[in-house]
């Protein structure tokens, strides 16, 4: 069974850091890309960043390029979601989602995920 659990979300002052935690089981980082999304209260569900480990690939929204790194720990089936100078506009709940494809020019798309966490929320005061 695949399962994806998130952590490390918090609150967190504007131009901070935090650090987000996507543990898979169930599956190995071979069998599938695993992007991070992001929904806001009142917005739809919006692709972040994404990794493949067979593919070689990460990409990233515009957004958040420049300020979110995405990185894995093949040993801890873990992939992670580095995030610096946040801004009040990345508040949001962040998923973690596993999926066959993170491609080079576009951030990830969630009919392209088939499997997704539970969640972590991320609160950035002004």
């Amino acid at each position: 069974e695949v399962q994806l659990v998130e952590s490390g979300g918090g609150l967190v002052q504007t131009g901070g850091s935090l650090r987000l935690s996507c543990v898979a089981s169930g599956f190995t980082s071979d069998d599938y890309a695993i992007g991070w999304f992001r929904q806001a209260p009142g917005k739809e569900r919006e692709g972040v960043a994404c990794i493949s480990d067979s593919e070689g690939v990460t990409n990233f929204a515009d957004s958040v390029k420049g300020r979110f790194h995405i990185s894995s720990d093949n040993a801890k089936n873990t992939v992670y979601l580095q995030m610096d100078s946040l801004k009040p506009e990345d508040t949001a709940v962040y998923y973690c989602a596993a999926g066959v494809f993170c491609g080079e020019y576009a951030a990830p798309a969630q009919y392209e995920y088939d499997y997704w966490g539970q969640g972590t929320q991320v609160t950035v005061s002004s």
